[in-house]
């Protein structure tokens, strides 16, 4: 796949289209969703934070995978992306 390619995927059932070579962070970022998780206390919003995998902040579940680092993981054509419900209530 070439880098930039578009890509189609989904958030919390809502079409989205990313491009080759980003990450799932930076394709959410890119379609105006800076937020994609709450914290168990609070209900705080969260999405990207260090960027780098180590704060854990950024969690989504991606089909049957849970508890994915966004600003890791490569987006994918066909990616079905929600807020990860292992780590606080969904929703930005």
């Amino acid at each position: 796949m070439a880098e930039g390619q578009a890509l189609r995927f989904t958030f919390s059932d809502r079409v989205l289209v990313g491009r080759a070579g980003d990450t799932v962070a930076s394709a959410l970022i890119a379609n105006g969703i800076r937020s994609w998780r709450r914290t168990r206390r609070g209900g705080r919003p969260r999405g990207i934070y260090c960027g780098i995998g180590t704060c854990f902040d950024c969690l989504v579940d991606i089909g049957e995978e849970v508890a994915v680092r966004a600003c890791l993981r490569p987006l994918q054509e066909g990616d079905r992306v929600a807020p990860s419900g292992s780590v606080g209530p969904a929703g930005p």
